[in-house]
């Protein structure tokens, strides 16, 4: 009776190690499974950030292109303006140099007429002869500006 307890209990001992053995494989492969899907879904999400910077530093690599052109293109454009200023302030200096030599041509009309007419007066008057009025007239009809 003692020994057959003891194989029984020797029976017992080994089913149960065996049972703990099975739970210890199937604990060891549940948290394997655990573990792996643990770093897939990391791995997923790693790789989605990658992914993301890699676009990320794409797309900051042509904002920073347009970014120069168009800092190129408004420095051309402040230069044609600033071409255009001088080119209007040029025009500006001709036409107020046109408006000068329009006024002193006038002026030197003016005293030309009142020359001619006062030389003509003191030929009326003096009573020369009709040989120096008719070239006066000749050349003032000759130069119609100067009358």
């Amino acid at each position: 009776m003692l020994t057959s307890m003891v194989k029984e209990h020797h029976k017992e001992q080994a089913k149960r190690k065996q049972e703990q053995e099975v739970r210890r494989k199937e604990a060891i492969e549940a948290s394997n499974e655990l573990t792996q899907s643990l770093v897939d879904t990391l791995n997923v999400g790693v790789a989605q950030a990658y992914l993301n910077q890699k676009r990320l530093d794409a797309e900051a690599k042509q904002l920073h292109l347009g970014a120069t052109n168009f800092a190129k293109q408004t420095h051309q454009w402040l230069q044609l303006i600033d071409q255009f200023s001088t080119a209007l302030k040029d025009l500006g200096d001709v036409e107020n140099w046109a408006r000068s030599i329009e006024g002193d041509m006038h002026t030197i009309n003016q005293t030309l007429e009142l020359a001619y007419k006062a030389s003509r007066a003191t030929q009326t008057s003096s009573g020369a002869g009709t040989s120096l009025e008719a070239s006066t007239s000749a050349s003032a009809s000759a130069n119609p500006s100067a009358t």
